[in-house]
């Protein structure tokens, strides 16, 4: 095996280890609360050394946070990756973010859930913040090519993805106070997002 290839695995391996912590720790904080899950009883679940959970991260809150973030921003940034490519940014948009919500009534017990946990721990939910701005990052970079005209500082791109976070979070927050249709609600407030030309 070359050095490369050396590199190439043992990153791989990291990644595998970071992916299996984070999805225990969110695991166990759905199944019984973060307050009731501790750092020891993520560690066993991910088949990890405690003071291995503390090289990948700082508190259990950051794990659950990734554990719960995380996947979605990987089905986020493959859903925008997937549209055609002469759509325009907020089309493309809308489209992968509807895409998305239309599968959301088959994990409709999962989000909730999650959603309770975000909004009733202020440490994830300070951790939840920080994953949005990852997903408000990540969603800037697919559409920068969308948008023919855009500058090295258009604040377009960041716009529109900051405007597609809050979107989910307001449809969210609504759907988990008054029910609903939750991929109608998404769909709605998709629907209100209007960036200028600068």
């Amino acid at each position: 095996m070359s050095h490369s290839e050396a590199d190439g695995l043992a990153v791989r391996k990291r990644r595998a280890t970071y992916a299996r912590i984070a999805a225990s720790a969110a695991r166990l904080a759905g199944e019984q609360g973060v307050g009731n899950t501790t750092v020891d009883q993520i560690a066993q679940d991910a088949e990890v050394a405690r003071a291995t959970f503390f090289r990948y991260f700082d508190s259990k809150e950051s794990a659950v946070a990734e554990g719960v973030a995380g996947p979605w921003l990987t089905l986020v940034t493959e859903a925008i990756a997937r549209q055609p490519g002469h759509l325009p940014a907020k089309e493309a948009l809308v489209a992968a973010f509807t895409e998305l919500a239309d599968q959301f009534p088959a994990h409709a017990g999962q989000i909730r859930e999650l959603a309770g946990l975000t909004r009733g721990s202020p440490a994830l939910a300070a951790w939840t913040a920080r994953a949005y701005q990852r997903y408000e990052h990540a969603i800037a970079e697919l559409l920068v090519p969308r948008i023919p005209d855009a500058t090295e500082r258009d604040p377009r791109p960041h716009l529109l993805a900051a405007l597609a976070m809050a979107s989910v979070r307001v449809s969210l927050d609504e759907w988990v106070r008054h029910e609903g249709d939750l991929p109608s609600l998404i769909h709605r407030a998709l629907g209100s997002i209007s960036i200028e030309p600068v």
